[in-house]
């Protein structure tokens, strides 16, 4: 491993800055790591080598004149951004090799600040997931290990590539997306720092949806500084999204050095879960401490509509999934299937291009959305998420932030839930409320369970206020003082 692909994204860009190096030096490491571990991890579905080099030597030429945000940082993007001239799948077998002729407002983003794309992601079909195993390219390795076991683990999902390789140091972070935690259980299960922003923070525009009231873009990082960073150049007001907020961007990173002191920090009595594992129990009592040592003050909260977030999002979700992917039936772009009729084309086409997680969401969206089920299913299921948007709003009345555990567990083998649907929606349990009332939320890594597996805290703030997220994220991470780095195994 070289000793650059080591650096956060802060220490390169200063690095970059110094010129103690070149970005084309940083991403020729990367890419050399890319291809040691790909083979093993499957992070990368397309590695864009030609493209990030000319993107590199573009960048410092640009240094010497007038040098963005982040001139010359090699990232990944998950294959859910829509990137110019790059095939872009979401990794479904129904959109072939589709490769779109724009780019989504996030990744143009991050070219007009001057980052460089390293390549497309691994990710679970149309972001449909939480292990990452319905890729159509298969499963992302999770870099981290179960003591000496040689198991391999799920990254978590649906943003297990941009997890895998921001922690195995196959960039310097990546874009994400988050429905209903798919970027802070990956980070949560792989000792990266995850945001998922104030739902309108960062445009959907280019990114392929799945459930629009829910999807949200935010970066996987290496520390919440660099999280700061790379969520400063992904958000802004887009007039091409309806939903995209006209608000100012505020400087993320400089908040992550405000004193934390005089905050009121909520904790809900109702995240503690039967059955819970006692390290999960004992890392949340450590954040707690850790809060009130940097000078906050902790608040016993009540999100009583908390119980009914997991059934009410999975009948959300998948009603709008169902809705949003009707738009592939073969006929425009992707892969197709021919039938002896346009009828049986369509039936043929989206048998054979959806997997089976996603045919089941499907089929679960329609169902709620049908005549006679529609007030009994989706409607109530609205009536909740807007109780559960309420008890939120009541509790930040009192208290600045929420802390709360990022995941029910450490991450668990392949294989080891894709057999029981419900066991595995049960990942997202402490995730899906932030994504129902569009609260920004962040997972840090914080401590490491008996066989050595990263566990994660989680940050939960008002609506807009993800500086003050960012202000507990990082004055937890000082006292966590989380060094852990998995052993490289996989090249």
């Amino acid at each position: 491993m070289s000793d650059l692909t080591a650096l956060t994204l802060k220490s390169a860009l200063d690095g970059l800055e110094k010129k103690q190096f070149s970005s084309l030096e940083l991403t020729n490491a990367f890419l050399a790591n890319i291809e040691a571990a790909n083979p093993r991890l499957n992070a990368y579905v397309v590695v864009t080598a030609e493209k990030a080099r000319a993107m590199a030597k573009a960048s410092d030429k640009r240094r010497k004149k007038n040098p963005g945000p982040l001139e010359g940082a090699p990232l990944g993007i998950k294959d859910l951004f829509c990137t110019e001239g790059v095939r872009t799948t979401a990794c479904s077998n129904i959109l072939g090799e589709f490769t779109p002729t724009y780019e989504s407002s996030v990744t143009a983003n991050l070219w007009r600040d001057g980052a460089v794309m390293l390549g497309k992601l691994n990710m679970d079909e149309f972001a449909m997931g939480s292990s990452n195993e319905t890729s159509r390219f298969g499963p992302v390795i999770n870099p981290w290990r179960r003591g000496n076991e040689d198991t391999n683990l799920t990254p978590g999902g649906s943003s297990g590539g941009s997890a895998t390789a921001t922690a195995a140091d196959l960039c310097l972070g990546a874009t994400a997306t988050d429905t209903g935690g798919s970027i802070r259980q990956p980070a949560a299960f792989t000792g990266t720092v995850g945001v998922k922003p104030t739902y309108g923070r960062c445009s959907r525009w280019g990114i392929v949806a799945f459930a629009s009231s829910l999807d949200q873009a935010g970066p996987i990082a290496k520390t919440v500084e660099d999280a700061a960073i790379l969520l400063r150049s992904m958000a802004g007001h887009d007039p091409k999204d309806s939903t995209s907020l006209p608000v100012e961007t505020p400087d993320f990173q400089q908040a992550c050095g405000r004193s934390i002191r005089g905050l009121t920090i909520g904790v809900p009595e109702e995240y503690r879960m039967d059955g819970m594992p006692k390290e999960i129990e004992d890392l949340w009592a450590q954040g707690i401490e850790w809060a009130k040592a940097a000078g906050a003050k902790i608040k016993a909260i009540s999100l009583k509509h908390t119980k009914y977030a997991l059934p009410c999002y999975y009948i959300v979700a998948p009603a709008e999934a169902s809705s949003n992917l009707a738009r592939y039936d073969g006929m425009r772009y992707g892969a197709r299937v021919q039938g002896k009729d346009l009828a049986d084309s369509y039936e043929k086409t989206r048998a054979a291009g959806f997997g089976a997680e996603v045919q089941r969401r499907i089929l679960i969206g329609t169902y709620v959305l049908s005549a006679g089920y529609y007030d009994a299913y989706y409607l109530r299921a609205q009536k909740v998420r807007a109780r559960i948007a309420e008890d939120f709003r009541a509790a930040f009345e009192e208290v600045d932030a929420i802390l709360t555990p990022a995941t029910p567990s450490a991450a668990f083998a392949l294989g080891e839930k894709s057999g029981d649907p419900v066991s595995m929606y049960l990942n997202d349990i402490f995730t899906v409320t932030a994504n129902l009332a569009g609260l920004p939320g962040l997972a840090l890594p914080a401590a490491l369970d008996k066989k050595g597996l990263p566990l994660g805290l989680q940050v939960i703030g008002k609506a807009l206020d993800e500086e003050t997220v960012f202000a507990v994220a990082a004055a937890l991470e000082k006292a966590a003082d989380f060094k852990a780095r998995p052993t490289n195994w996989w090249s």
